[in-house]
């Protein structure tokens, strides 16, 4: 891991655990989070994307082996689907727990990401919470596929921008994301 990788985690560390959110590279497009314990955080994230509260955002996990910290039942196949999964995979889980009441959707469902990037991974781990993760951009625009297509609105509104990976050019859509029932059937709800 380079210095300034290394400096960034701590610093991003330190932020999130002041209640600060970021802008930050995730495993897929840069993402707009928080800790995803800290509730007036979430608070500032749907306010900052003008997002209803309703539309639950995305948990980032250092590891498989943390899932059933935050869901009630996790079907055997969940490990199976994230260990060979070709792209970055969120799964919708029935059942959350242990989240924010804000984070979870109405049905009581929950949408888990474990990430394999460098900094995410460290950043969730040095912290002991998950992240809070959601598109860089207003509700309703597109969503920035590299740094520079960021809006400076949401550049100058976050607490920090996190200063590594913004040259990075790479085809990066945001992850599958499935839903995936107790009994161990799924449906794919984007690709």
């Amino acid at each position: 891991m380079s210095e300034k990788l290394i400096e960034e985690i701590e610093k991003s560390v330190a932020l999130l655990k002041q209640g600060k959110i970021l802008l930050y590279p995730t495993d897929t497009i840069w993402g707009i989070g928080c800790d995803a314990s800290n509730s007036k955080a979430i608070d500032r994230v749907f306010k900052l994307k003008n997002r209803h509260e309703q539309k639950s955002m995305i948990v980032l996990l250092d590891s498989v082996d943390k899932l059933k910290q935050y869901v009630e039942e996790v079907p055997s196949i969940a490990y199976d689907l994230i260990e060979n999964a070709a792209s970055p995979l969120t799964i919708v889980f029935s059942k959350a727990k242990n989240l924010p009441k804000k984070l979870i959707a109405h049905d009581g469902s929950i949408a888990i990401r474990v990430v394999k990037g460098d900094y995410c991974v460290e950043v969730i781990k040095q912290l002991g919470h998950p992240l809070v993760s959601t598109s860089a951009n207003i509700s309703g625009e597109p969503s920035p596929q590299t740094f520079h297509q960021i809006s400076d609105i949401i550049k100058e509104k976050v607490d920090y921008v996190v200063d590594i990976h913004r040259a990075r050019i790479r085809t990066i859509r945001p992850s599958t994301l499935i839903k995936l029932e107790e009994s161990g059937t799924f449906s794919i709800l984007r690709l």
